[in-house]
């Protein structure tokens, strides 16, 4: 009896051994082909995030260091400004995060699209993983952004953000000999800010890479915004994923409740039909005190903020 039971382990473990060497073998000889399959990637992190904000000298002071002072403090390390002037005060704050271009300080499609050229190269020669744009006018939640970047599959061609139309935009693409074709698109908006991943801003080189993001707006005559979206969509065969969660000042921001504000990617203000347009939010800074509401908000998300009002035990 005790015989037969050796027998029986015995050959259960020459079978466990050789069904571990065959499966050795033939991982092996997967990776000697090349088709072992990688590793799943890491879960997406802050740091694999390239924030670009675009301003100008006009907006150094009354602008940009709210946005240093509020969320920029939270993602100094993933945050770039692209501006066309030097300023000694704000690199001395941000360093080599300052980036100043050989832009016009002009608000024409030009400018803007120069600057624009000048964010997407910079995020190439990063190796990050995602490409956000904002302007200076919005805040940023990097809680709600990350979770939102998280949820696209890496293999995914992705261009997120806000359509400020209800409708895709048409342009005029000329065509050769003297021709032109109507082609339409959507877009995102760049006052509410927008992501694209670096499986598809690659594929965009061809027509945002240096000189060319220039020429190819130039070509549709249409801004810098309008231009990716034209890129991505007419030139790619790709599509905007419209999200509700980036906000320009050109909506009501006020409808916004408060609960609803910690969930939100990117906020704004700024004057919309003659009023001053600002989320709805009840302190602890005064409207005099932070006409923008970016203090107030960035104090409900990071209340543990030094220069927050601390609340009674």
């Amino acid at each position: 009896m005790q015989c037969r039971l050796l027998r029986v382990l015995a050959g259960a473990f020459l079978t466990l051994l050789c069904t571990g060497l065959l499966s050795l073998r033939y991982h092996t000889s997967l990776s000697r082909q090349g088709l072992q399959v990688t590793p799943d990637p890491p879960e997406l992190r802050l740091q694999d995030v390239f924030i670009a904000v675009k301003t100008t000298r006009a907006f150094h002071r009354s602008r940009l260091e709210l946005l240093l002072d509020t969320w920029v403090s939270r993602t100094r390390d993933q945050t770039f400004v692209f501006t066309d002037s030097p300023d000694h005060s704000l690199w001395e704050r941000l360093g080599s995060h300052l980036v100043v271009t050989n832009c016009s300080t002009e608000h024409s499609h030009p400018a803007l699209s120069c600057k624009m050229a000048a964010e997407f190269d910079t995020f190439l020669a990063s190796g990050l993983r995602w490409f956000c744009h904002v302007d200076d006018d919005n805040y940023v939640n990097p809680g709600a952004l990350l979770q939102l970047l998280s949820a696209f599959p890496r293999a995914q061609d992705v261009y997120v953000g806000r359509p400020s139309l209800n409708r895709p935009i048409h342009a005029s693409e000329p065509q050769p000999r003297n021709r032109t074709r109507l082609v339409q698109f959507w877009f995102a908006t760049g006052g509410a800010g927008f992501c694209i991943n670096r499986k598809l801003a690659l594929k965009m080189a061809p027509w945002a890479s240096g000189s060319r993001f220039v020429r190819t707006s130039a070509l549709i005559r249409l801004p810098d915004d309008c231009t990716v979206g034209y890129i991505v969509e007419c030139k790619l065969g790709g599509r905007l994923q419209p999200s509700t969660l980036f906000h320009s000042h050109l909506e009501t921001l006020q409808l916004l409740r408060v609960a609803q504000l910690p969930e939100q990617v990117t906020l704004s203000y700024g004057v919309f039909e003659g009023k001053l347009n600002v989320i709805k939010l009840q302190g602890p800074f005064s409207p005099e005190e932070d006409p923008s509401r970016f203090r107030s908000l960035h104090c409900l998300l990071y209340p543990d903020t030094p220069w927050c009002p601390q609340l009674a035990a």
